[in-house]
């Protein structure tokens, strides 16, 4: 089965002339005024491999049981203990006995995320059992169920369903997974993102067993095939589906009847939300049902954004709250100037000091515990390669720009340090080269905590 494009794009109108700049927001994010100091605790170790350490992506509780798992970019998927001190290896992704060799060259390729069916140890429920995993692969061999516009085809991203006979089990048991969609990539990074069904959502909501799909725009730069703005594409999008069901194109799984853009000529059903450019990671407000995703920017604004039914996030004519102006900059002229984009929450530009150079957004937990006060209601997000972790309200959302960002140092005995700096400690107790970077990532626990990831020293810390 062969998807064909199909061009319907949502057409915005484009200034004659641009003014660009690379900088559109010249008052720095705050070092040290409002800075919120936190407590942390080293939590588990994840393996190297080949003495490099976890190239790790995500954590996530388990349904209906006190563990976690946390996945490696190059394959492996672990089950953590409730207490942190067991970490052992569930399934392999890379394992030649599921027939998906894992495409993890580079830093942008690999077993990019998964995520539990909300019913994995209800016995006796369509979901029992059964999880999903957004990666990477090398075997272009299946055709592809889109394939985008002209001759690129750098490898294939596909969602495959797994489901365990036991869920209780220490390692996974079950068959060969069940491959539901597979994307052609024409280029090799901007690849696929997060995967996640709402948390909030109760058997019997509309929004229970609903899986969410990040999707970047196919790469290179700027867009060049003009997808996000698509609605006949699937990237630079959020999808939704039901992966249980069967009504999609190709029969493997479900498109739900209340997605935005069901019935409308030329537009997949499974689209959700539009134009985005890089959506590494989403998250829900468990206060209020929101929704808000990390969108990597081009080389100038990343950005913090709400994400809604139907939404168009404005890539690849806006990036962030300014007009896309090409790779050299933004057109700060009539910024968030149309009504029907949804625009960031907040934002901050490539060219901050207290950045490392490259930046890219990353995310996102709405905090509403009470275990790190601290950080109660805030939205925690940050800065991929840098480390940096910053808070917005999430009870007041600042409607762009980086003026309302906090820092979020950790309390390192008495001295308030980054993650790239506690990576670099622990590194020189490894034995090994201090990281250049951090590569940050978040996860999240049922009962509301806060993880630290990175790909640099393999610790996991959880905020405290």
């Amino acid at each position: 089965m062969h998807l064909r494009p199909i061009v319907v794009s949502v057409l915005l109108a484009t200034p004659v002339a641009a003014q660009t700049t690379t900088d559109p927001f010249p008052a720095p994010i705050r070092a040290t005024e409002g800075v919120i100091r936190v407590g942390f605790r080293e939590f588990a170790q994840v393996p190297d491999i080949g003495g490099e350490a976890a190239r790790m992506m995500l954590m996530a509780s388990e349904p209906g049981a006190a563990r976690y798992f946390v996945n490696d970019m190059r394959g492996p998927l672990y089950r953590v203990s409730a207490d942190g001190r067991s970490v052992t290896l569930y399934v392999n992704l890379d394992d030649p006995a599921w027939n998906h060799d894992v495409q993890s060259q580079g830093r942008e390729r690999g077993f990019q995320s998964f995520a539990f069916h909300p019913q994995f140890n209800q016995r006796g429920a369509p979901g029992y059992g059964k999880f999903y995993t957004w990666t990477d692969v090398t075997d272009r061999t299946p055709t592809a169920d889109y394939v985008p516009p002209g001759e690129g085809d750098e490898h294939d991203t596909v969602l495959l369903e797994w489901t365990a006979r036991n869920p209780a089990a220490a390692t996974y048991d079950g068959a060969a997974p069940r491959e539901l969609l597979r994307l052609q990539q024409p280029f090799s990074n901007h690849n696929a993102g997060q995967l996640g069904f709402n948390p909030l959502a109760r058997q019997g909501d509309a929004d229970h067993g609903r899986l969410y799909i990040g999707n970047a725009d196919g790469g290179s730069g700027g867009d060049p095939m003009n997808l996000a703005q698509n609605l006949g594409s699937p990237f630079g999008k959020i999808l939704r589906i039901d992966p249980l069901g069967r009504n999609s194109t190709n029969g493997k799984y479900g498109i739900p009847a209340d997605n935005p853009f069901v019935g409308r000529d030329g537009a997949l059903g499974e689209l959700w939300a539009i134009g985005v450019r890089n959506p590494q990671r989403f998250g829900w407000d468990p206060a209020n049902g929101a929704m808000y995703v990390a969108d990597i920017g081009q080389n100038i604004v990343e950005e913090l954004s709400p994400v809604r039914k139907g939404g168009n996030l404005g890539w690849n004519v806006w990036e962030g709250s300014f007009r896309y102006a090409g790779r050299g900059g933004v057109d700060p002229a009539q910024p968030r100037s149309d009504a029907a984009m949804i625009y960031p929450v907040a934002e901050y530009d490539h060219t901050d000091p207290i950045l490392t150079g490259r930046s890219a957004a990353t995310g996102v937990v709405v905090y509403r515990g009470s275990a790190v006060p601290q950080l109660a209601n805030q939205i925690v997000f940050g800065d991929n390669p840098s480390g940096e972790v910053f808070a917005v309200s999430a009870n007041s959302p600042p409607a762009g720009g980086q003026e309302a960002i906090r820092r979020v140092l950790l309390n390192d005995g008495g001295q308030a340090r980054t993650l790239l700096e506690l990576i670099r400690a622990k590194n020189a107790q490894q034995g090994k080269p201090p990281a250049a970077r951090a590569d940050l990532r978040f996860g999240s626990g049922a009962s509301g905590e806060v993880f630290l990831l990175n790909k640099q020293d393999g610790v996991v810390r959880v905020l405290r």
